[in-house]
């Protein structure tokens, strides 16, 4: 078995062995969303155990406590350096205030509005070289790959119970893009034939309601106990953009209706 120390991520432990999903569960059960195979995939790739600790209330040592038992080799040294903290790229340790561009979108939340058009923007403008900081209550974990296609490294912070700031950096090299938008909708105008497929076949979920990031995550934790063949009908207020590239890679498909403001429908399946 590997070693692991503070820096190792939470999807590499439970590659080594599934086993570990049960003892990080069993640590504090803000962890139960490792159970649910699309959200592990979403979010385990990119915390390490000291963002998991720090996020979970808890120690690396609770998480060492519990993964040694299982054959774990655990580098204790390496938790005496860095205890607890996540590790500070580069880009983070130089940071020059004349480099950053800082949009705090707790408000535009607040309001009940999406803020993905606004970052988006902003990124958009963002120089090689620049840093865009998003002040967020959640960690916006779906906006990190989109971004990070586009020429950007990120680190997140999380500094208290619904404050996280995430910084992207535009490395040097990377190529300005004015193609960065969101990400293409599937319009419904199949939506008939598709909802005749699995109209017997349907598990419904409602997320109008739920504040950001709840329904993202209500809506991965519900795909992630669908039985095959089924579909998934969501009523949603408005078109989950910031989910939708992580639909497509998962391998699901989705058609989209807009009913009125403030609400749309959604239905996701697979072939």
């Amino acid at each position: 078995m590997n070693t692991i120390n503070v820096n190792t991520k939470i999807a590499a432990i439970i590659k080594q062995n599934p086993d570990a999903i049960e003892a990080i569960v069993s640590i504090n059960p803000k962890f139960e969303k490792l159970r649910n195979p699309l959200l592990r995939k979403l979010i385990a790739g990119r915390a390490s155990i000291a963002m998991a600790a720090k996020v979970g209330g808890c120690t690396v040592n609770d998480f060492f406590d519990k993964l040694g038992p299982l054959g774990f080799n655990i580098d204790c040294s390496a938790s005496q350096v860095v205890e607890d903290q996540t590790p500070i790229p580069d880009f983070i340790q130089s940071i020059r205030e004349e480099q950053l561009v800082e949009l705090d979108v707790r408000p535009i939340i607040a309001a009940g509005n999406d803020p993905l058009n606004l970052i988006l923007e902003k990124a958009k403008n963002i120089s090689p070289g620049q840093i865009l900081k998003i002040v967020n209550t959640f960690a916006p974990v779906p906006l990190i790959p989109l971004l990070e296609k586009k020429g950007f490294i990120s680190y997140m912070d999380t500094i208290e119970d619904k404050l996280v700031e995430t910084y992207f950096f535009k490395q040097p090299e990377a190529i300005a893009d004015d193609t960065l938008a969101e990400p293409e909708v599937i319009p419904g105008q199949d939506w008939d034939k598709v909802w005749g497929r699995y109209k017997d076949k349907l598990i419904t979920i409602d997320v109008r309601n739920l504040e950001m990031p709840q329904p993202m995550i209500t809506i991965l934790d519900s795909l992630g106990q669908m039985a095959d063949g089924d579909a998934l009908f969501v009523y949603h207020k408005r078109i989950p953009v910031y989910l939708l590239p992580e639909l497509s890679e998962r391998g699901f498909e989705y058609r989209v209706k807009e009913i009125r403001d403030g609400e749309v429908h959604l239905l996701i399946f697979k072939l």
